[in-house]
């Protein structure tokens, strides 16, 4: 309610104005931050990052992740952690975020093909991918909230024993022997916001010029 009500606030004061679209429409989402449905039904990892914080990831983007040459992900979510402050939640949060995004996308790359073929397999592969996405965010995200060493410690270690993280490794072991199916309809990408994500993460506008010359 409150992200809505500041949007308004900034639509309201002209701040939004971002233009028109292809059909002569006015664009009001230059200073929309957060797409809450985007982010409830979030089917992975990329998608939920991508409707959170956007023009922060905006900024991410444009300052570590575009200019970094090696390590991209890794070091938008170290820069993201150290933008959040010196708690060590913090970092313990953004830092499991990267092997996280790291395993949703092999996941999604080796899995998801072999859910296309029927509309009822479509929507099995949805409801277990928005639980689990939910999950693993719900998961990573309390040391930033309890901030501090030591709770964040007694999380990990005596709460959950660090399951978690373990499947995480396990996945990003395992899932490469997945044999590749390939995907019955092409996978539409989307340019990632500006926190490291999936595979659109990778496409700069140089590689998407030369797609569409192909």
């Amino acid at each position: 309610m409150f992200y809505f009500l500041g949007d308004a606030i900034c639509n309201a004061s002209g701040f939004g104005f971002n233009g028109y679209d292809k059909n002569g429409e006015p664009k009001w989402n230059l200073v929309t931050n957060v797409y809450i449905w985007g982010i409830e039904g979030a089917t992975s990892f990329k998608l939920y990052v991508d409707n959170w914080n956007i023009q922060t990831a905006l900024w991410l983007r444009h300052v570590c992740y575009d200019r970094i040459p090696i390590q991209k992900r890794f070091a938008t979510f170290f820069l993201s952690a150290l933008w959040h402050g010196c708690y060590p939640g913090y970092y313990f949060t953004f830092i499991s975020g990267y092997p996280l995004s790291e395993a949703a996308r092999k996941m999604r790359r080796k899995v998801r093909p072999y859910f296309q073929r029927t509309r009822w397999s479509q929507i099995l592969y949805d409801i277990i991918t928005c639980f689990s996405t939910h999950l693993m965010i719900s998961y990573i995200c309390v040391p930033f909230t309890v901030l501090h060493l030591k709770q964040t410690l007694i999380y990990f270690t005596y709460n959950m024993y660090w399951s978690l993280h373990i499947a995480i490794l396990l996945t990003l072991v395992l899932v490469p022997y997945i044999p590749t199916l390939a995907s019955e309809k092409p996978v539409k990408q989307n340019i990632c916001n500006g926190d490291v994500s999936e595979e659109s993460a990778n496409l700069k506008p140089a590689n998407l010029e030369s797609k569409k010359s192909q």
